[in-house]
């Protein structure tokens, strides 16, 4: 007998998944039928493959990006604009999405409306997949009749969001490569390279030049406790990930890399320029103020700025306006808050937020362009460094050799 996953709806309307054993499909529905549940959906499956995909699944192996989110909000975007019923819209995208994990929250999401629940609080049922501010969107265009509306806000925020990302790693990429491979070829030298010279050099005797002798003694203890060093390397790395998860260590990390040099201006505004495109667009949708600023401070990305987002919303909670209120946060610049009170006092608050955030999207673009141009100074000196150091500890002692050889002669 083969093992079968079923889904099917009791008498109650009830959905009931599970496994059983039967001879072939047919015997399966049979026996489901017997036991009054209504087959939906039956298919072979044996217990370790799915075993192992529900692990995998846990550990959030196929979790839909942001570029799924952005394909799933332009099609329901023209689900709704050409007036398609949406429960045989989201049929066809349950059909035709490659993402499994979303393919089956689509499945569950048809099966909520199917019960009677609104398409927002379906979609809510899977808060890993769809972000808060995606979910409050949904909520705002359903309850006003503009769902086409909120998923062509969705679409464009998300693409956008999703170019910044891009780029940004795109611009890092260069110089992490860089710092990779300087990082490779020190631990060569250090391993290979300086042993095989090691006895000429100890012919000197006393003579051995300092950059020499601390060359020879950092190859002479990564040899001799090799081991010891990538088990503490590797264990200040899980520690560090440990960290950085709780509360207190991911908050000083995200204010560490907004300290970075070149690099934290840049994530710095990049954030922003999400920030306050966020709260544009959910002003606009008719969120309320304080509602949008809390669904910001939970996708700023950042738990540094979340904390700052969060004390502006306190701020304006207790009455302070939003210009007063985000100077107080201390992570706006000052054209920046001129602007917010310029859109309070003439009530254009989305317009000029809009404003703020092409300033930012503009700003991150041309530190994007020059990013390669600030750093390679600081890649410079890197690789220098490291050819002096080398230079002077290999050539040295050879140079002190030959005059040796010189005075000898």
């Amino acid at each position: 007998m083969s093992q079968f996953r079923y889904r099917g709806r009791s008498g109650r309307g009830e959905t009931i998944t599970g496994r059983l054993e039967a001879e072939s499909v047919d015997a399966a529905a049979t026996r489901l039928m017997n036991l009054g549940i209504t087959p939906l959906d039956i298919a072979a499956d044996g217990v370790q493959s799915a075993s192992v995909s529900e692990l995998m699944q846990k550990l959030g192996a196929g979790r839909p990006g942001t570029a799924d989110l952005v394909l799933f909000a332009r099609q329901m975007y023209s689900i709704t604009k050409a007036g398609l019923p949406l429960l045989r819209g989201l049929k066809g995208l349950a059909e035709s999405t490659h993402n499994v994990r979303l393919r089956d929250a689509l499945h569950d999401v048809l099966q909520s409306l199917e019960s009677g629940r609104d398409f927002a609080s379906s979609l809510a049922r899977h808060p890993d997949i769809f972000p808060p501010l995606f979910l409050s969107m949904v909520r705002v265009g359903e309850s006003t009749g503009t769902l086409d509306n909120a998923f062509s806000r969705l679409c464009e925020y998300l693409s956008q969001d999703q170019d910044v990302q891009d780029r940004v790693r795109a611009a890092l990429r260069y110089p992490l490569i860089v710092v990779v491979v300087i990082a490779i070829a020190v631990a060569v030298i250090t391993v290979f390279v300086i042993p095989n010279f090691a006895p000429l050099f100890k012919v000197l005797g006393n003579d051995i030049p300092l950059p020499t002798r601390i060359i020879i003694g950092t190859s002479d203890f990564v040899r001799a406790h090799g081991l010891a060093l990538i088990a503490a390397l590797a264990l200040g790395v899980a520690g560090g990930r440990h960290y950085v998860g709780t509360e207190a260590g991911r908050f000083r990390w995200d204010r560490l890399k907004l300290r970075v040099p070149v690099i934290g201006a840049l994530l710095h505004q990049a954030v922003l320029s999400r920030v306050t495109r966020s709260l544009a667009i959910s002003l606009d949708a008719g969120l309320p103020m304080i509602q949008a600023l809390t669904l910001l401070s939970r996708s700023a990305g950042n738990a540094y700025l979340c904390e700052r987002l969060l004390q502006l919303r306190d701020a304006v909670e207790r009455g302070d306006g939003l210009s007063r209120a985000a100077a107080t946060a201390g992570i706006f610049p000052p054209l920046v808050l001129q602007m917010l009170a310029v859109g309070e006092e003439t009530g254009e608050l989305t317009r000029l937020l809009e404003e703020v955030s092409g300033f930012y999207q503009r700003e991150v673009d041309y530190r994007l362009r020059n990013l390669s141009a600030m750093l390679e100074p600081l890649l410079i000196v890197l690789v220098g460094a490291m050819v002096l150091v080398l230079a002077l500890g290999v050539f040295l002692p050879m140079w002190n050799m030959i005059g040796k050889i010189g005075h000898g002669a």
